[in-house]
């Protein structure tokens, strides 16, 4: 089995306005559409992640503070790069959010290790 780094991404105006807005129904709602989802897919979760806080860039200058679109991430396995996205259909929770998309990138073997 090969594994996959999965982002959760969002542009950050949306994702700001989704947690200024949203209600503790809501809220829960969502969390219960991911513990389902988790549930359905708990064979190929590695880790589930979590939501991503404030970033820091780290150069040759230093650190500064900057904004992405990286909302949370999990690590899956699956038999391919093709399997792996075929765990977040149209229906995974994230997808729910406005101005929301996944990305999933495979975590590529250390030669040697």
């Amino acid at each position: 089995m090969k594994k996959f780094m999965v982002l959760y991404m969002a542009d950050a105006e949306s994702f700001a306005k989704m947690m200024r807005q949203s209600t503790p129904e809501q809220q829960q709602n969502g969390m219960k559409a991911w513990m389902s989802w988790m549930e359905k897919n708990r064979n190929a979760i590695i880790d589930g992640g979590g939501p991503l806080g404030k970033t820091k860039r780290v150069d040759t200058k230093g650190s500064s503070d900057t904004r992405n679109g990286l909302g949370g991430y999990s690590v899956v396995q699956a038999n391919s790069h093709d399997d792996a996205a075929k765990l977040f259909g149209s229906d995974h929770p994230h997808l729910h959010m406005p101005g929301a998309w996944i990305e999933i990138t495979e975590i590529m073997p250390i030669p040697g290790m």
